[in-house]
């Protein structure tokens, strides 16, 4: 039992700067001490470009390669602690609001099942919501919680293990954006906001009236906030364990609550939680903590991080390599194994000077590995390609090849294209043509 504040929570990660966590950041035991280094001193690749194996992180990367005639990295199978990946393909989380009471039926079982039968490598759930009263505003979101959701899981689950597949679920909080997906939201329920604020609007797809009504202050998340909301990601990820789900994923991105935390016009508070971006990465890095503290060694997490959020697509919560080391190095401290770059193109330069990705930055600062996301196969990034008609088809397949070849990323995660064929994985290993994305056709239903 570690505190928050003055607050106690069970399963705890010791909380970053204590005297505790000092003396345990560097035991034997895993999580290992990683003290990321310099970006001019962190030499992750050998001189054939080849990503050393991360044997503190609990990493391989097999030297084999499956007989295929198209984009062998793809291929290459890769083992996260106790996940065995086939190859790098990842269907990347998308809400489809399809679980009616938030419990996922035959009907999601059978759409996940049809992507591992196609071949994905991984899957990682839409948002799942955490128990917690302000999680997820949106009553057709699956939770990871009740006796109905979780048997409607442990089928996802056993459908997909079946099919030959790997699956963990996404942890969701949305934090300062509740309210953002349904009109109708239980008026006691009080939004979790570090600072009580939304966010400076700017470039969003939000309506003005949403952001008017958002945009009003509620009260700051206290002591009492943050070790129940701490609880309820540490008990969501103790029951996807138990379910049998290979991984945790932690939504940290888009600006929802962690990532509210990391941004500075969400996290104005003058606490050990608020402050410099060290400062701001602590209640994040906590949950992590607290997590690898109650799942144990094996299970790797993901987290999802981003530079945009969704109040203001322009925005970003590191302008240099070195502000983006202390983030991310906290969270990696804490026990991250994969970090899942969140950016509208995968293969855009993350900072002036470099041509390196948001994903390949996340590598190289931590040494942990990174998958990349983006319009992968497609001319248009998703907020254009939610316009009338298909999304054009773009051969960029070979550029996600290079760069994993290459060491720059390890997982590339895809999402429309995974919706318009659940074979996408056998598609690209024999090169037959992509399936075009279009919204009228594929982002309203499973299939």
């Amino acid at each position: 039992m570690y505190p928050v504040g003055d607050v106690p929570y069970q399963h705890g990660a010791v909380l970053p700067g204590t005297p505790q966590a000092k003396r345990d950041s560097c035991s034997p035991a895993p999580p290992v001490c990683r003290r990321p280094l310099p970006v001019s001193e962190n030499k992750r690749y050998d001189a054939a470009g080849r990503p050393y194996a991360d044997s503190v992180k609990g990493i391989q990367e097999s030297s084999g390669t499956p007989a295929t005639d198209h984009h062998a990295a793809l291929f290459r199978p890769l083992t996260v602690r106790s996940l065995d990946l086939a190859n790098r393909i990842v269907m990347s989380p998308m809400t489809r609001s399809a679980s009616p009471g938030g419990i996922p039926g035959a009907d999601v079982a059978h759409y996940y099942r049809r992507r591992a039968a196609g071949g994905t490598g991984l899957i990682i759930t839409e948002g799942v919501a955490i128990d917690h009263p302000a999680a997820v505003d949106n009553p057709r979101v699956p939770r990871l919680y009740g006796d109905d959701a979780l048997a409607g899981w442990r089928t996802v689950v056993d459908e997909v293990h079946a099919a030959g597949g790997r699956i963990i679920p996404q942890l969701w909080h949305v934090g300062p954006l509740w309210g953002a997906m349904s009109k109708t939201v239980d008026p006691v329920v009080t939004p979790m906001r570090p600072s009580g604020r939304w966010g400076t609007a700017g470039t969003t797809s939000y309506s003005d009236e949403y952001v008017a009504r958002a945009a009003q202050p509620t009260r700051p998340m206290t002591d009492n906030d943050l070790a129940d909301v701490l609880s309820a990601y540490v008990r969501a990820a103790v029951t996807a364990t138990e379910l049998g789900f290979d991984g945790i994923a932690l939504h940290g991105g888009h600006g929802y609550l962690l990532d509210s935390f990391l941004w500075h016009d969400t996290n104005t508070r003058d606490d050990r939680w608020g402050g410099d971006l060290a400062a701001r990465s602590r209640f994040p890095a906590a949950v992590v903590a607290a997590i690898r503290d109650a799942v144990g060694a094996d299970m790797p997490i993901f987290f999802r991080f981003s530079q945009h959020k969704q109040q203001d697509y322009t925005a970003r919560i590191a302008e240099t390599p070195d502000e983006l080391q202390v983030a991310l190095g906290a969270l990696a401290d804490a026990g991250v194994d994969v970090f899942d770059a969140s950016i509208r193109r995968f293969d855009v330069p993350a900072f002036e000077g470099s041509d390196l990705s948001l994903a390949g930055w996340a590598k190289k600062l931590t040494g942990a590995h990174a998958m990349a996301v983006g319009s992968v196969g497609l001319g248009k990034p998703l907020r254009d390609s939610r316009a009338a008609g298909a999304a054009e088809i773009v051969d960029n397949i070979a550029e996600v090849d290079r760069r994993i070849e290459s060491g720059e990323f390890d997982l590339i995660a895809v999402g429309r294209l995974h919706l318009a064929d659940p074979a996408l994985a056998t598609t690209l290993r024999t090169g037959a043509p992509l399936t075009p994305f279009d919204r009228a056709a594929h982002e309203g239903s499973l299939h």
